[in-house]
């Protein structure tokens, strides 16, 4: 079983910031882990925002490269959305997500953000 917790989300104005953090427990090796956030907004479908692998390398939604970074420490089992110059559309409920050797899928149970003037 993998337990994710994510926090941080609230409410920012058009062009703030804002870091989520998904803290991760249960059985299964972090630091081995592909880790990535997803994003739903009303009405549409959850999307892949970005995501880390074991060594680093990222790679990021069209909608949001050069605004987001993610990153992960091992230390903590923790994995980290650094969102800037936050646009209206970003408006969603954010989820950290990993996906097990074993091909199981788990989530956390989200963090809503809201960017409104």
């Amino acid at each position: 079983q993998v337990h994710l917790v994510e926090s941080g989300g609230g409410l920012v104005q058009p062009g703030g910031s804002l870091t989520l953090s998904c803290v991760a427990s249960g059985t299964f090796f972090f630091s081995n882990a592909y880790m990535s956030w997803y994003r739903q907004a009303p009405g549409k479908e959850r999307e892949l925002v970005a995501g880390i692998t074991r060594d680093r390398i990222t790679n990021y939604a069209e909608s949001v490269k050069g605004r987001f970074t993610i990153s992960r420490d091992n230390a903590e089992n923790t994995v980290l959305l650094q969102m800037n110059s936050l646009k209206s559309d970003d408006t969603a409920v954010y989820y950290c997500n990993t996906i097990t050797a074993a091909g199981w899928w788990y989530w956390g149970q989200g963090t809503q953000v809201t960017v409104d003037s």
